[in-house]
């Protein structure tokens, strides 16, 4: 796994943030239990999963450009979640009899988008992450020595090296790790329709692009069979594949229609009637 270039802290805790009325802790405070996998705290009891989750949403909510905070990967997080919480439960993979370890898979799924978080908070502050750019595949590297570090005091070492190679080997188009696989759909499929018009869409606008340009962008990859390129190698699963098919064509129909009202050709249509209905008139007199 390829180092970055900025380390991370490895503090021997990872502080955890509840909401309003709640107190904060730390991850000192927890010991694992080896046989029920799970975490004690001196007043209770919280799920592994539950620590991952607020440990990924830290590691996700960055500085906004304006100043603030930045949700929107946290937000696609839990989008990408669902879709892996779904992908498991598909008729395709229980015929096909996958095992599935789907604590490994989830953390792995929170986790996705840890580096891409790390390059655009480098970005708004002082620009540290010059080796990484938001395409670069090494992205998905930073995403797995993120998540072995925010929860190496969570998760025993086995369980960390795992939940790294799910999120390494889901950018391999030919990986035959069941969990990577569903991880690679679950982010496919969130680049399709509405949800990844909305992704691209905000980062043109990140960037100080114009509708013009999206739709420019839209044309070009139409032009050059993009989508149907990442239909058909993009996804591992045919029933997520299908469903890719369905998001894809309310993509089409959102930009067709965004075209529409940028060139403001429904306008021109009527406007272009009224001017016969007026001339004929005319006409006649």
């Amino acid at each position: 796994m390829r180092k970055i270039s900025r380390p991370f802290s490895r503090s021997s805790s990872t502080q955890i943030d509840f909401p309003k009325g709640k107190k904060k802790f730390d991850c000192r405070h927890f010991f694992h239990d080896n046989i029920g996998h799970r975490f004690y705290i001196k007043r209770g009891l919280m799920s592994e999963l539950n620590i991952v989750k607020d440990c990924a949403r830290q590691a996700l909510i960055i500085t906004a450009a304006a100043g603030g905070c930045d949700n929107f990967l946290w937000d696609r997080a839990q989008r990408l979640v669902r879709n892996a919480e779904y992908i498991c439960r598909l008729p395709e993979l229980n015929k096909a009899g996958f095992q599935i370890d789907r604590f490994c898979l989830l953390t792995a799924t929170y986790f996705n988008d840890a580096g891409r978080a790390h390059y655009l908070e480098g970005r708004h502050t002082k620009g540290k992450m010059k080796n990484l750019g938001p395409g670069n595949d090494g992205l998905l590297d930073a995403s797995a020595q993120i998540a072995e570090e925010k929860l190496a005091s969570v998760l025993n070492a086995a369980r960390l090296k795992t939940v790294g190679r799910i999120i390494v080997e889901s950018g391999d188009h030919f990986t035959n790790i069941t969990e990577a696989m569903i991880l690679s759909d679950a982010r496919n499929l969130d680049d399709m329709g509405a949800a990844g018009i909305v992704n691209e869409m905000r980062k043109y606008a990140a960037d100080g692009k114009t509708v013009a340009d999206a739709l420019q962008t839209w044309k070009r990859k139409a032009d050059y069979r993009y989508w149907q390129a990442r239909l058909k190698e993009g996804f591992k699963f045919n029933s997520v594949r299908k469903l890719a098919e369905h998001r894809l064509a309310a993509a089409e129909y959102f930009m067709n229609q965004l075209k529409l009202e940028h060139l403001a050709e429904d306008l021109e249509a009527v406007a272009g009637n009224l001017s016969s209905v007026t001339a004929a008139v005319s006409d006649e007199k």
